[in-house]
């Protein structure tokens, strides 16, 4: 034991080490890439429209985009839409006859794994000038808090009814196929294909509300359901409800095929039909090459020719499930994280094999917990325990991946929602695994205690008979009284023979004392013997309970999960937040003078570029356009080049930015550019360099303004 939880040990210290060792940066929701006009670029003319870009797909609305004058009112025409049919951008066109000056454009999407976004630029027609913009005018991307949580939930209910389904089939086929014919096992499939169908129609609903930031009186919009439909989200939703459809197929069939001949015997089971190994007596009674041996080999022939059709119909539904599970895991890993970002063809894969894995194992759990109460078999009990460590294996590797993905490094564990979370769902899936290996503990000792109970019964029959054959040799009779009271108590536990051994000590036992303290012993065997096969004995109550930890600890990993799935990693977004409600951090500057900003940087790598200073220079430091010039230097104070950089500033309390600059490269890690600054305020300067392709920092600073 000691050297396979050394093993076990060795093996998630490597996965810890895999997870943050390497961990670099994946994109997770949609960024700004480009506009038209260009962030702080000034025309000679108004534009007719304004586009812009985005690193992936997004869902937009009419407001998804809003123009707002110096004064701010608004000057678009409310018709924002996708460019030339292209998902990753967003247009609005602008009215005539539009003044010079500095104008603010506000933007809010859905990005494409489901997360609302926003932000803001300036642009200036003419010249640049002074600007007030209403904190109001400029959408956020908060949802309604109502409508969240419900969205939240629905999406929560929606992963356990998956898990349920799954689990629940995945079981029944490989490790229990009798179960099906169980009730309370029908009755846990149904309620995993009904919740998966109310939940799918309410997360279609609240779709819309949910990305516009409306009240939940929306849900019932028809048009709104309409234009979820049309993006990848809906669609997504709409293949779940049909192959729903084809789900309730498969359960009746499920049911029809392997339930309607409860008493046969089941393949799966090396117990035998009832798990106790009666199913062998006849055959294991009789010897070869008797008349007897012929018969019972001629019935065992007989009885798997019966079985073949059954065998052939697990096989057909097997597969067909499969596919369905496969199928269905595809709506969900087709619209979240794993469809963006980086190694999409190997996200997607591996994202519905986590899914798959976390379905069989919590599904499964919930189905044995029913099945330790209505007669599980012993061997279909370890047959689940094997298959679950795999599941979990699958689990594990799958989780580290994902998380290495979606991560980024060590300090998003602690700075970040998503790295908090993910630190929670860690903590919790371990206790599991704890719990797990108790439960292969007690499916050891389940299968122990039913071998020796099988031979003690065997010894106390044949000690129970021949005590019996020794009253009756000893001659006398036994009062009639006597012979039908030991005859009703062997009928009352339903030990055959008992009443068999009274019979014969009515007739010629000569000690009623002997013969009653005989069927007691046997009635009160049988009376203990029929509640171990009900409760199965101290190992069977303590996989029972281990199982029902497990069952709600898993609870609590499928609402985290869904926290996980909502929760963009943001650094960018955290940091700035961070930084923002900092009294002490960043410059106080007086209007119109020079500033110079020092902001370390480490992404991770082990390139000389991956650590160093961001200098970053702004003048005249007041609202309109401000000259800015950013310097990379390493450790050492000798210029560095990077494959990317960029340079954006934030106003927290007004909600706007962030405000991209366009950098124009003077030399070896230096660039130059302009900086639109329209109103006053603690702007926060945020520096992002990537030194690899992986390896990724944002350095934040705040600048006072005015």
């Amino acid at each position: 034991m000691p050297r396979r939880v050394a093993a076990l040990l060795a093996v998630l210290a490597a996965a810890v080490a895999l997870l943050f060792g390497g961990a670099g940066t994946a994109a997770a929701h949609a960024t700004l890439v480009s506009t038209d006009p260009a962030q702080g670029a000034v025309t000679a003319t108004a534009p007719a429209a304004v586009t812009l870009t985005f690193s992936e797909g997004v869902s937009l609305t009419a407001d998804s985009v809003r123009v707002l004058d110096p004064a701010g009112k608004q000057v678009d025409n409310g018709d924002a839409a996708h460019a030339d049919g292209k998902e990753a951008s967003a247009r609005v066109t602008l009215r005539q006859g539009l003044g010079n000056g500095t104008y603010t454009v506000a933007w809010r999407a859905v990005s494409e794994d489901s997360h609302p976004v926003g932000g803001a630029f300036t642009f200036s027609i003419g010249a640049p000038s002074d600007t007030t913009v209403s904190a109001s005018a400029v959408q956020g991307a908060e949802p309604d808090a109502v409508v969240a949580a419900a969205y939240g939930t629905a999406r929560t209910v929606a992963y356990a009814a998956f898990a349920l389904l799954v689990g629940a089939a995945a079981f029944v086929l490989i490790c229990w196929p009798r179960g099906v014919a169980v009730h309370q096992v029908q009755r846990l499939l149904m309620t995993g294909w009904i919740a998966l169908l109310v939940s799918t129609v309410a997360v279609l609903l609240l779709r819309g509300p949910y990305e516009r930031g409306t009240g939940i009186s929306q849900a019932f919009d028809l048009s709104l359901v309409r234009a979820t439909l049309d993006e990848r989200i809906g669609t997504a939703l709409a293949a779940r409800l049909l192959l729903l459809a084809a789900g309730g197929v498969f359960l009746s069939l499920l049911v029809g095929q392997l339930g309607q001949d409860r008493t046969a015997q089941d393949p799966s089971d090396a117990d035998g039909a009832d798990g106790t190994g009666d199913a062998a007596e006849p055959a294991a009674a009789a010897e070869p090459g008797t008349e007897e041996g012929e018969e019972a080999e001629l019935r065992a022939l007989e009885r798997r020719a019966a079985d073949r059709p059954l065998r052939d119909a697990r096989l057909g539904l097997g597969v067909g499930g499969a596919v369905l599970a496969v199928a269905l895991s595809a709506t969900w890993v087709g619209a979240d994280h794993s469809s963006v970002g980086i190694q999409v063809p190997l996200a997607l894969p591996t994202a519905a094999l986590h899914l798959l894995a976390m379905a069989f194992w919590l599904g499964g759990l919930a189905t044995l917990l029913v099945g330790l109460r209505h007669g599980v078999p012993a061997a279909a009990v370890e047959r689940f325990s094997k298959l679950a460590l795999a599941a979990v294996t699958v689990l594990t590797v799958t989780g580290v991946y994902q998380a290495w993905r979606g991560l980024g490094s060590w300090g998003a564990l602690v700075d970040t929602e998503y790295g908090r979370l993910l630190l929670i769902k860690t903590g919790l899936v371990a206790g599991m695994v704890g719990l797990a290996w108790i439960s292969r503990a007690w499916v050891a000792r389940l299968r122990t205690a039913g071998a020796t109970a099988d031979g003690t019964d065997e010894t106390a029959d044949e000690t129970a008979d021949e005590a019996a054959s020794d009253g009756t040799a000893s001659g006398g009779k036994a009062s009639d009284g006597t012979a039908e009271r030991e005859a009703g108590a062997g009928a009352a536990v339903g030990g055959k023979r008992a009443a068999t051994a009274a019979a014969d000590g009515g007739k010629g036992g000569d000690d009623p004392a002997r013969l009653a303290q005989l069927a007691r012993q046997r009635a009160a065997r049988d009376r203990a013997s029929e509640r171990r096969s009900r409760d199965g004995g101290p190992a069977r109550t303590g996989l029972r309970r281990t199982v029902l930890l497990e069952s709600a600890v898993a609870v609590a990993v499928l609402v985290v999960t869904t926290m996980l799935t909502n929760s963009p990693p943001g650094r960018v977004a955290e940091a700035v937040a961070a930084t923002s409600q900092s009294p002490t951090a960043g410059a106080s500057t007086v209007p119109g003078r020079t500033v110079e900003l020092k902001l370390p940087y480490d992404t991770g790598g082990s390139t000389p570029n991956a650590k160093g200073t961001a200098t970053v220079t702004v003048n005249p430091v007041a609202t309109g356009p401000n000259e800015v010039t950013l310097k990379l230097d390493d450790k050492s104070g000798k210029p560095v080049s990077v494959p990317e950089v960029q340079l954006a500033f934030t106003l927290p309390d007004r909600d706007l930015g962030p405000l991209p600059v366009t950098l124009a490269a003077q030399d070896t890690g230096r660039w130059s550019g302009t900086a639109q600054l329209p109103l006053a305020g603690n702007w926060v300067v945020s520096v992002t360099v990537r030194s690899s392709d992986i390896d990724q920092s944002t350095a934040t600073e705040q600048l006072k303004v005015g």
